[in-house]
């Protein structure tokens, strides 16, 4: 197992250092990241985190982990940055669209699916929904309540920020002191039934028009959206696991209401490793649809977009986005994206080239010091960039090795083949999508081939119905056929 020789450090949000990772069960890891609340297309800064975790996923596996990754949908709708009142966004969009909420959900769960797939994320091995753990979430609920850190009002029920911070910690993951969160806080006496304003729902009785919502001890209702999560990454990875991630905008007060509902319910600390993805902007600008300075993946795959000058394939978008450290802020533009075009076609060049490469005696760079500093990268917080430089100095030794200006041996050769085949295909994730496009091309001509066989078979037993019909289908596709006296042949157009 590859772990057993890798030492792998990572940045954890809680102590806010660099730390060894050291699973709580030796070659198993249990990972819960945060899934989309599904009510509209997925954007692309959620496309980023995800793809972040992807590679940290991915990786893992590399070291031989067994990683049981889960990611939630939130398909149940939760008030808008979880407020006391208004209405929720799933529910929202369905009145909007005059459609049912459920039909909401699929269709744009479908679509978060159908974008990471493009993408060439792997699907994550649990993704459990809201509203299918609402049983689980009311049980939780009780547990926090016997433990006298939450409270009743009016059939809703809210968490004790305050009853809870004279036994525990809340803010310690986002470094906040509840003494400051109820001095900036704007007054809301009169306007709300919490007993304080830090305090969070846990569970929110409906109002007459809302329209999800479910039987609970308190109230038909629904339940407030950081308790989902705390409910399925227990359930799935138990009371304490490894790692937990998520955008760098769910720290707060997101992931620190998970913490507390955690150690309010079952006395422990949830989660031994915090990651956060950083933000993704455009054109030096945060991402937003209310001003037009957003853009949707499917827009950048056709092109049809103002911002880009050429559409741009997944694989080179994603390249992009792994070039920045996950931790760091990225800026998604058009100079960005046609230079990151350039640097993955070299990369893909020099894949390709390995095959066709000379051997010799010896070798005149040192691949096993390679080799290991695409380790080194990785294991330094999953640190892309630096890998992606250290796959390009093996660019640069393939070119050399083709010019006859630098030597390999074939075991070395062997080496540097595999590495650059595990760490492209395997850890980055990217697609090589010249053997794609030349699969297709085969699929393609095997069916057409197949067709203009039955077609012959149809003339010999002067079935001309049939053998005409192929014919015309095929031209309608933009395939022309042609009948000469060595047999058929065919053209595109």
């Amino acid at each position: 197992m590859l772990f057993k020789d890798q030492e792998l450090k990572v940045y954890n949000s809680l102590t806010g250092e660099k730390e060894i990772f050291k699973s709580i069960t030796e070659g198993y890891v249990g990972m819960y990241v945060c899934g989309p609340t599904v009510y509209s297309n997925v954007h692309l800064g959620n496309v980023r985190t995800f793809m972040s975790f992807d590679m940290i996923f991915r990786y893992l596996k590399h070291l031989g982990y067994k990683v049981r990754y889960v990611r939630n949908i939130t398909d149940a709708g939760h008030l808008e940055n979880d407020a006391d009142q208004g209405e929720d966004r799933i529910a929202k969009k369905a009145r909007l669209e005059q459609i049912e909420p459920m039909e909401v959900v699929q269709r744009y769960t479908v679509d978060f699916h159908n974008t990471l797939n493009k993408f060439n994320n792997l699907p994550p091995s649990i993704e459990p929904t809201a509203t299918g753990h609402i049983i689980e979430q009311i049980e939780i609920i009780k547990e926090i309540l016997d433990n006298g850190f939450a409270y009743e009002v009016n059939g809703s029920v809210y968490f004790d920020v305050l009853k809870f911070n004279e036994t525990n910690e809340y803010g310690k993951l986002s470094k906040r002191k509840v003494e400051d969160l109820i001095h900036n806080t704007r007054e809301t006496a009169g306007q709300s039934e919490k007993k304080n304003p830090q305090d969070f729902a846990l569970w929110k009785k409906a109002e007459p028009q809302h329209i999800m919502r479910w039987p609970s001890p308190w109230s038909d209702g629904f339940p407030g959206w950081h308790l989902e999560c705390t409910t399925m990454s227990t359930k799935y990875l138990g009371e304490q696991f490894d790692i937990h991630g998520g955008g760098m905008d769910l720290k707060f007060p997101h992931h620190e209401c998970e913490i507390a509902q955690a150690e309010a319910s079952t006395g422990k600390t949830p989660v031994n490793y915090w990651l956060h993805a950083n933000l993704l902007t455009l054109n030096g600008k945060k991402m937003a649809k209310s001003t037009g300075n957003n853009i949707l993946p499917n827009e950048i795959f056709s092109g049809d977009n103002d911002i880009l000058s050429k559409p741009f394939s997944p694989a080179v978008t994603r390249f992009f986005m792994l070039q920045a450290h996950y931790r760091s802020i990225l800026d998604f533009g058009n100079d960005a994206l046609l230079a990151s075009e350039k640097g993955f076609n070299r990369l893909m060049d020099a894949y390709h080239m390995l095959d066709s490469l000379a051997t010799g005696a010896t070798s005149s760079f040192n691949v096993q010091e390679w080799k290991q500093s695409c380790y080194d990268a990785m294991n330094d917080d999953f640190n892309t960039p630096i890998l992606i430089a250290n796959l390009f100095e093996a660019v640069k030794q393939v070119n050399l090795i083709k010019e006859e200006k630098a030597s390999i041996s074939a075991e070395d050769l062997k080496v540097v083949k595999e590495s650059m085949q595990a760490f492209i295909f395997d850890v980055l994730g990217l697609q090589d999508e010249r053997s794609a496009q030349d699969n297709s091309s085969d699929k393609l001509t095997g069916t057409i081939e197949l067709l203009i066989q039955l077609r012959a078979e149809a003339r010999a037993n002067k079935d001309f119905a049939t053998s005409d019909k192929i014919r015309d289908e095929l031209a309608s596709l933009g395939v022309q056929l042609k009948d000469g006296k060595d047999g058929t042949t065919f053209s595109l157009n």
